[in-house]
Parts: C-alpha cells; sequence; structure tokens
C-alpha cells in the first residue's frame, strides 16, 4: 500500500503573544516584547499534543516530513514518530524558513501539508502552495479569522485519519489576514488573501470570521439589560468586539474595542489588559464576571483574539460567572459555540447547553461543542 505524505510545519513563535495581550507576535520587535511581558511558546506543545494522538493505524497509512529543528521536528522526537526533517535547525526562524520548508514539502511529493500558526502562518503558507496540494491549520496563534483551520487539535487529528484513509473532499476555503499594526491600534482591517484547499470531513472546520455592522440597536438593548443587572461590588471583564463594547459605550467608558478591559462601580479601570493584569485585579475583589462575545458564525467565546481571559482567569473567577452576549443575527447564523481555552479539563466542563443574552431581557439557549 503506498503511504500518504504528510508534512507538518510548526510556526514556533505562533501565539505567544495572546496571554500577554499583543494581539500577535508579527515582527521581532514585537516577539521580543511578547517575550519580556513573560510570553512562552504555545505552538510546539499544541504541535506535541497533536504528534502524540496520531493513532497506530493511521501512523501506518502515512509517511511524516516535519520541519527541522523548532519547526516540529523536536515535537515529533518527543512523540518518537518515525520522520523525515525538512529544512535547516536554527536558534531562530523567520516566515522565510516557513516558505522554504513548505516549498521543499512539495519538491517531495509531500500530499498535506498541516501547519500549526494563526493567520500570518496561512498566509505564508498560501504564498509558498499556492492551491497546488491540501493544507490544513491546527488553531496555534493569536488570530484565526480564516477559515483553513480545524476546530482544535481533536478535530485536526480526524481529519488526518480521514486524509490518510482517501475519504475527504477538497474545498477551497478563506485565507484572512489582519494588518496587526492596525489591529494594536483598535482597528479591524481584514484582508482576503487568497484561497488554499482544505480536507473537509464531519464539519470540523472553523467558518472565516463574519461581522455584523448593522445590529446597533440590538447591541443597545443588550448593554442596557447588562448594565441594568450588574452588582457595584463585581468586578467586570468584558471581551473583546462591538456587542462587548456598547456596555461600556453607555456608561461613556474608553473600552478598546479588541482588547480585554476590567470594569468595576460603572468605571474602566484597567484598558487592554493581559493575563497578569487580570489575575492581579482578581487578588483584590470577591465576586467577578466575564462578558464575552463568539466570533462571528466560527462561535468561538474563548481561545481566539481573547487568550487573556485564560484558563487560569475562567477558574478564579468560576464558569457561572461567564455571561455571554450576541446579537440575534449573529446567534442564530452561528451553528454551535466553540470554546479552546488549552485546559482540555476545562474545556470539558464549560461545554454543554449555555444562555446567551440576545436583547433586553431575552436569552437564547445555545450548545457549546
Amino acid at each position: 500500500m503506498n503511504k500518504k505524505k504528510i508534512g507538518f510545519i510548526v510556526n514556533p513563535i505562533a501565539g505567544m503573544g495572546g496571554r500577554v495581550g499583543l494581539k500577535g507576535t508579527d515582527g521581532e520587535e514585537i516577539l521580543k516584547k511578547a517575550i519580556s511581558l513573560g510570553a512562552t511558546p504555545v505552538s510546539p506543545k499544541i504541535a506535541e499534543s497533536l504528534f502524540k494522538g496520531i493513532d497506530r493505524g493511521t501512523l501506518e497509512q502515512i509517511e511524516v516530513y516535519v520541519g527541522a529543528g523548532l519547526m516540529g521536528e523536536y515535537e515529533a522526537k518527543e512523540a518518537s514518530l518515525n520522520y523525515i526533517a525538512i529544512g535547516e535547525r536554527k536558534e531562530k526562524t523567520s516566515r522565510d524558513d516557513t516558505l522554504k520548508v513548505a516549498c521543499e514539502m512539495l519538491s517531495r511529493g509531500v500530499e498535506l501539508i498541516v501547519f500549526f500558526g494563526g493567520d500570518g502562518t496561512a498566509k505564508d503558507i498560501l504564498e509558498a502552495v499556492n492551491g497546488k496540494i491540501p493544507v490544513l491549520g491546527v488553531p496555534s496563534g493569536v488570530k484565526m479569522f480564516s477559515a483553513v483551520f480545524s476546530l482544535n487539535v481533536e478535530a485536526a487529528l480526524i481529519i488526518i485519519k480521514e486524509f490518510a484513509k482517501g475519504e475527504v473532499e477538497l474545498h477551497e476555503r478563506e485565507v484572512l489576514d489582519i494588518n496587526e499594526e492596525f489591529y494594536r491600534e483598535d482597528k479591524l482591517e481584514i484582508t482576503l488573501k487568497g484561497y488554499l484547499l482544505v480536507p473537509e470531513t464531519q464539519r470540523l472546520l472553523q467558518s472565516s470570521k463574519s461581522i455584523y455592522v448593522n445590529d446597533q440597536e440590538n447591541k443597545v438593548s443588550i448593554a442596557k439589560w447588562i448594565i441594568e443587572n450588574m452588582d457595584e461590588d463585581e468586578l467586570y471583564i468584558l471581551g473583546p468586539g462591538t456587542t462587548v463594547a456598547a456596555v461600556s459605550k453607555l456608561l461613556k467608558q474608553p473600552k478598546t474595542l479588541l482588547g480585554v478591559d476590567i470594569m468595576y462601580k460603572g468605571k474602566i479601570i484597567k484598558r487592554d489588559a493581559n493575563e497578569e493584569d487580570i489575575l492581579r485585579f482578581l487578588d483584590h475583589v470577591e465576586k467577578a464576571k466575564v462578558i464575552i462575545s463568539p466570533i462571528g458564525k466560527q462561535g468561538f467565546i474563548l481561545g481566539r483574539g481573547n487568550q487573556q481571559i485564560s484558563s487560569e482567569v475562567i477558574r478564579r473567577i468560576g464558569m457561572k460567572n461567564l455571561i455571554i452576549v450576541s446579537t440575534k443575527r449573529k446567534i442564530y447564523e452561528t451553528p454551535v459555540l466553540h470554546v479552546e481555552t488549552g485546559d482540555e479539563q476545562l474545556n470539558r466542563e464549560i461545554k454543554g447547553y449555555k444562555r446567551v443574552v440576545v436583547d433586553y431581557n431575552e436569552e437564547y439557549v445555545k450548545k457549546i461543542v
């Protein structure tokens, strides 16, 4: 039997800016800042988890190629895989290495490239592959608005298994990218970069982000209900997005649109907070709540663009104190909700049916899967 050749490429710095509130790690200066704030690698751990999760039957059907050194080899070795390393082992890598490794995998006849990163990595893979073979993104970055990513590691493992058996369909899906400089300035500029072929099975891929701009009255009604039910003695952690921002706007408080902010007694006391900021404020209060809104159509409420609200933050606050808000149109067009906190046990505890505030004194029950 001819084995399927599958290549794996890890962007070793992807996702490092999330918990420290930097909204990405594109650029050397931003990476240095992330490290100075205590950021640690994210994508290598996710890659190792996936490698260890590949079942024996699938391993018998595939030939594994990995980026050398930091780009996947170390994680594959830790998982005791048999692999062929592609590229150079370096102490520091760049997008040029991603391009070179992807191109070399193409020349070696690799039939599927699985990459670990975010939208920036997807853009690099698009440049190298350009539709010649299918690819699959495993979400490991800060921003993942593109439609080329699996929902999580478990979904990626199923897709890889089905691909090895030849039981998937290939579909063109969007690669989107965000201007990171604008993003840090609280401006959202999304550009369609192109399309990649992606193996699809069992609805295990995330959708591209949708933006809802004509639901202002609905957002104001939600905000009024939230404000009327706020407890003056509670700390409120406000997630990104225009629906949550409507709360602070009604209170005439200067919230960031794309960051995480902290409110107490109706006042924003910390703008653009990172994980450390949140935990520090939680040390000084007895009660706190998180107000978050799902990404349109994708359905993620945690783990996409709000990594500052980490698993430790959620455990400190308590899952009963998660308030989910969404406009009616967004929630109707979002089949299910998702969480990806990086803590599998916590993910399981959060899943199930949850109430979503969709209007003034009106809720909608939605399933988190």
